[in-house]
């Protein structure tokens, strides 16, 4: 039977129900159940008095003594394996105490952004309002690599700290190099924070078992322990660069139920289905229109441009926009998506090259370049991140991102209408929003509404990296 953190289903021997029962409570009265002893049964083989146990098992107790750990696993014949369990669950109990109050003493800190944020204040207003409120308790951040999913979620989680004193717990699975600093917290807080979000959205096969494997609150010790931790109070628990698709939706429901002011902040690569999700696409940031003209002024004011040029004064601070170098920028910051990481990296490399030529090699060979702007390993864990992605399509999205980078129906910038798809497919229009929906959801294209029509694109750095990846089904029949 699965237990929470607030309530226990199983009774004494008395009838009453356990509440606010800890790990090692439920581990014990588990496996006294398993073997059908009663608590007057085990007290008397491990001389342990029956109060004592009826204490530890209904949460009344939840620091017991090395010895008083030995006898009642003594008692209980426990082997090696649920012996150890034990222990480690009375220490969780031990060192619980030390670390509530640590949490207890001053609401925990986000990680502090080593850069500013540009270009998303609306995104950044809505989702903290969402979440300060309570209309919204579990948020999904989605996009594509290097889109800035990481600098969004610190810039919600610091104006919730700031503004309404959430405590921000922090977890973030590997991925580049933070570009923030960890703050100092209370000792065992990180790998309690980092054990829960590996136990929810850690890939299945990669989960680690806990204490008490074969028990559903033993699988999630540090869930469990978390819940106990937050209580009934606000909290912002973020995870930063969840991978899996199928995260543990029991688990998250259960922590949501038992911590009903906890809000949870996922960045993630793809929705999840979970009740109650708010799925929010963040696509990159606006980029200049390759049909209008520009000044310095107002190509400045455009949020990749000024991204660019904040990162191009970096390493030449004396650079100011002129009008011969505008055509150059608008088409660098075009070609690169106005993706965050990608304008970054070509940025930092004008220390070498000039405009004329970066802009040169971006309409050669833009997947070689970026590779090389932004280093081997950025470039694998983006085009490892777009696999992913692509694989995820239906056959039918995968083959209609195909035959889109091909060029087939689009424009030369990727761009194409529902029309398009529905003249390349012979699907019905339904259908063909469907699999343009699943695109977007993707983070392989971008949706655009001009004089009230619907548009879309798919994204240059996606025509270049992934082509040869989308070629692997068929739409109606067509290679």
């Amino acid at each position: 039977m699965t237990t929470s953190a607030k309530t226990v289903s199983a009774k004494t021997d008395q009838g009453e129900a356990a509440d606010d029962t800890g790990l090692f409570g439920r581990l014990v009265r588990g496996h006294r159940d398993r073997v059908g002893l009663t608590q007057r049964e085990l007290a008397d083989l491990s001389t342990i008095s029956v109060r004592a146990i009826r204490d530890l098992e209904q949460g009344r107790a939840t620091r017991p003594r090395h010895a008083t750990v030995r006898l009642i696993a003594d008692g209980l014949r426990l082997g090696p394996r649920a012996r150890a369990d034990l222990e480690a669950a009375a220490r969780q109990g031990q060192n619980g105490w030390a670390l509530k109050a640590g949490y207890d003493t001053a609401p925990t800190a986000p990680p502090a952004a080593l850069d500013t944020l540009t270009g998303r204040e609306s995104e950044a207003a809505s989702l903290t309002a969402e979440l300060a409120s309570g209309t919204e308790r579990l948020v999904n951040v989605m996009g594509l690599s290097g889109v800035g999913k990481t600098r969004l979620a610190l810039e919600v989680a610091a104006r919730l700290h700031s503004g309404s004193g959430f405590p921000v717990l922090w977890a973030a699975f590997a991925g580049p190099p933070a570009a923030y600093r960890t703050p100092s917290g209370p000792e065992g807080l990180a790998a309690l924070v980092t054990g829960c979000a590996e136990a929810l959205f850690g890939r299945p096969g990669e989960r680690t078992p806990a204490a008490g494997a074969g028990d559903g609150a033993g699988r999630h010790a540090d869930v469990t322990a978390l819940a106990e931790l937050v209580a009934d109070r606000p909290a912002l628990l973020v995870v930063d660069g969840a991978v899996t698709d199928r995260p543990d939706t029991d688990g998250i429901d259960r922590l949501l139920r038992d911590c009903p002011e906890l809000r949870i902040l996922v960045t993630s690569e793809g929705p999840y289905g979970i009740a109650g999700e708010r799925t929010f696409l963040l696509g990159p940031l606006e980029a200049p229109d390759g049909t209008r003209e520009y000044t310095p002024d107002s190509l400045g004011r455009i949020p990749a441009v000024r991204l660019f040029l904040d990162q191009l004064r970096r390493t030449r601070p004396e650079y100011v926009l002129t009008p011969d170098d505008v055509p150059a920028v608008a088409d660098v910051c075009r070609r690169l998506d106005g993706l965050p990481a990608a304008l970054r990296a070509a940025a930092s490399w004008l220390v070498v090259y000039d405009l004329a030529t970066l802009r040169q090699c971006l309409e050669d060979d833009l997947a070689s370049l970026l590779v090389h702007l932004a280093g081997d390993d950025e470039g694998a864990r983006f085009k490892e991140a777009l696999r992913r992605r692509v694989a995820r399509l239906p056959a039918d999205g995968r083959a209609l991102l195909a035959r889109l980078c091909d060029g087939e129906r689009g424009g030369r910038d990727g761009g194409f209408e529902l029309a398009d798809v529905a003249a390349l497919t012979g699907r019905s229009l339904p259908e063909c929003g469907r699999m343009v929906r699943d695109l977007l959801l993707s983070g392989t294209a971008r949706p655009s509404y001009q004089l009230g029509r619907s548009r879309f694109q798919v994204f240059h750095l996606v025509r270049a990296f992934q082509p040869a990846v989308a070629r692997v089904a068929t739409v109606g029949g067509h290679r």
